[in-house]
């Protein structure tokens, strides 16, 4: 689908005119959104705006990394948007000249509809086709906040594991969420950078006008960095901790069979001895062998208990239950 909206010398703004008005002599300038257009409307590219063909195969082709090109008459702007459930990148191109803007977007993109929607009821887009530019990037950068909070409010469960989870299932949570920063970061990072050029470009003069308000998007984008980099350092925090907690009990597990085995080893070979049944064994035809075998054993486990105690085994089998707990 091809929209079009144009604004005329008097400020009046029209929508859905043919796109052959959009020359008219009345016309101060124009946006023409390419809105998940077919084949057929993609060519219009080439054979009614005449743009550079390496910029249509940029549009055309697989999601390009965010980037900033100069033409004779316009610039081409490759921007990122975010799809909201799989947090991957979603292309926005943008050719932007003096008195036109042509967006193409194969997917409808949030950020686009709502400045559409807003430009008839906003006196601010009577400045012409930069500051469409401008809010749509503001639009797309304002979009990466809401993922990232969510975000924070998942690690801040995960630090406080209210839900009484199980550390295998946060640790997994863990992971996620680390895959998911990683996702934001290979969006906003190259969306930073492609900020810092568009503040620092002197080709277009309509661009160093609003040096400022694109400095305020370089700064939210330096934020949004920031958070990630934060929320990644947090994720390997939780991350060390529960896999520390989970060493310590596997810890504690060992030292406790440890101790169980070690008492029953002198037991097994005792017992092991007496049952072997030989019969040149005088022992066996002793009146109270029986119990004189079982007091050593129980004298050789008291020994043991008090000797592990000694060395202060159960003191900390108990206290590391206790941080269990």
């Amino acid at each position: 689908m091809i929209r079009t909206c144009v604004i005329t010398k008097e400020f009046e703004v029209i929508y859905d005119v043919p796109l052959s008005f959009v020359n008219s002599p009345d016309v101060s300038w124009y946006w023409v959104d390419f809105h998940e257009p077919t084949e057929n409307e993609a060519k219009l590219l080439a054979d009614f705006f005449h743009f550079h063909p390496l910029a249509i195969e940029d549009c055309l082709e697989y999601v390009q990394r965010p980037k900033l090109d100069f033409y004779d008459r316009y610039l081409f702007v490759v921007l990122h948007a975010i799809d909201g459930n799989s947090l991957e990148a979603e292309e926005v191109d943008l050719f932007v000249g003096q008195n036109f803007v042509v967006s193409f977007h194969k997917q409808s993109i949030h950020a686009v509809n709502e400045v559409w929607t807003r430009i008839k009821n906003d006196e601010d887009f009577q400045q012409g086709p930069f500051h469409v530019m401008y809010r749509i990037i503001d639009k797309l950068v304002d979009d990466y906040f809401p993922p990232i909070y969510h975000i924070e409010d998942v690690l801040n469960e995960l630090e406080e594991n209210t839900n009484d989870e199980e550390i295998q299932d946060i640790i997994e949570k863990v992971f996620d969420i680390r895959s998911d920063l990683s996702k934001l970061r290979r969006t906003i990072v190259p969306m930073r950078d492609l900020l810092y050029r568009i503040i620092h470009s002197d080709r277009f003069q309509r661009m160093k006008e609003r040096q400022l308000y694109f400095h305020d998007i370089y700064d939210h984008l330096l934020k949004l960095a920031e958070m990630i980099e934060t929320n990644r350092e947090i994720t390997s925090d939780i991350r060390d901790s529960y896999l520390s907690l989970t060493s310590n009990q596997m810890n504690t597990i060992m030292m406790t069979l440890t101790v169980i085995t070690t008492i029953f080893m002198p037991l097994t070979f005792i017992a092991g001895i007496y049952g072997m049944n030989f019969d040149n064994m005088p022992e066996l035809h002793w009146k109270y062998g029986y119990f004189m075998v079982l007091g050593v054993m129980a004298v050789i486990t008291i020994l043991m208990f008090f000797w592990f105690k000694r060395n202060g085994w159960f003191r900390f089998l108990k206290n590391n239950y206790k941080d269990k707990e």
